[in-house]
């Protein structure tokens, strides 16, 4: 008997729980991945079943069509332009995928976290954060394996020193730039002072996503995500506050209070000593800074695995994941994993004591 598992687990707002009327337009619809047990899988079961979709396929789920008209490829699971139309064609050209279990989800993760369980740190830190979110939180509807199941509990946060690693690396970011908004401002530069503003409160939104371990979402549904979390009803109104503040004194001081409330969330955490949560002056300038340095020195300082270590030793390796740090869509693809991981693996052999 074929043992199979069915997931809806990929890209999409209905994975997320955060589609509307609008995400109908097109790429929503009946969806599903099928994921076939690796030991069952044979050459050419993959087409067969296929066509047994094609042809035997109910025209609709609860009055959804689950014809897609002209996707890009009847073979993926990820459909970006289908729009769903009522047609009593045949066969159905449908938003199902199906292939060999590990396969599938190496091919979507880029690595399989059960085959090659545990996870480096090197295969951690290039999976994007929203990847990892929709693996772990779409529907999961059979699993006769239990694959899916535990390739999800193996990827459902970090281990403890990476998200150590992670916070530092957020707490990190946070320093580097917090002065920077009110010396733009200082000197006249308004839309730099609020460009900075906007990456700094972003970068406060990220760090609230780590403390409370849970994966960011695909930009799109960054800020959804973020009103999810328990800390939002307070950081929100300092958030938005910053952005829209009118001068760079407002703002600072909006920042400032967002600051001094992620330190007070820090310490509940009891992962370091305790650190004082109120902000200060940036030297003899007047601009509020919460001397993050205190907080990412603390973190890695209680870091134990040697290879987190390693890339934690000094500031300049605490880039974090690619998520905190890579802009570019197409750079958080599959087609940048090997490139990434190589760098991140000559920053922890660099360091490598002899």
């Amino acid at each position: 008997m074929l043992r199979w598992g069915a997931a809806r687990n990929q890209a999409g707002s209905d994975v997320y729980g955060f589609d509307t009327e609008r995400s109908m337009d097109h790429g929503w619809g009946p969806m599903l991945t099928i994921y076939v047990a690796q030991d069952d899988w044979r050459e050419g079961l993959g087409a067969e079943i296929r066509q047994i979709l094609g042809h035997e396929m109910p025209n609709h789920v609860r009055g959804f069509p689950t014809f897609m008209q002209d996707p890009d490829d009847e073979s993926s699971v990820l459909w970006r332009s289908g729009q769903m139309i009522m047609t009593t064609e045949r066969p159905i050209k449908y938003a199902v995928g199906v292939g060999p279990e590990h396969d599938l989800i190496k091919g979507w993760l880029g690595v399989d976290p059960v085959r090659s369980a545990p996870l480096t740190l090197d295969e951690w830190l290039v999976i994007p954060s929203h990847h990892l979110r929709e693996f772990t939180s779409g529907a999961v509807y059979r699993d006769d394996t239990g694959l899916l199941t535990e390739a999800r509990e193996a990827i459902h946060w970090y281990p403890h020193d990476i998200w150590l690693y992670l916070l530092a690396a957020q707490w990190l970011r946070i320093d580097q730039e917090a002065p920077f908004m009110g010396r733009c401002g200082e000197v006249g530069d308004e839309l730099g002072s609020r460009v900075i503003a906007a990456r700094l409160v972003r970068d406060v939104m990220r760090l609230g996503y780590l403390m409370e371990r849970q994966h960011q979402p695909y930009t799109k549904w960054f800020g959804s995500g973020f009103a999810q979390l328990r800390c939002a009803p307070r950081l929100a109104p300092h958030l938005m506050a910053a952005l829209g503040g009118e001068t760079w004194h407002q703002r600072d001081a909006s920042l400032a209070a967002a600051y001094e409330l992620c330190a007070e969330i820090h310490n509940t955490l009891n992962l370091t000593e305790h650190l004082d949560p109120k902000t200060s002056l940036f030297h003899t300038r007047p601009f509020h800074v919460l001397e993050e340095g205190r907080f990412w020195r603390a973190l890695t300082g209680r870091i134990q695995d040697p290879a987190v270590n390693r890339l934690a030793r000094t500031q300049h390796h605490i880039i974090g994941n690619t998520s905190q740090w890579a802009e570019s869509t197409d750079a958080l693809s599959r087609t940048w994993y090997d490139a990434q991981r190589a760098l991140y693996r000559s920053a922890i052999e660099k360091d490598r004591t002899p």
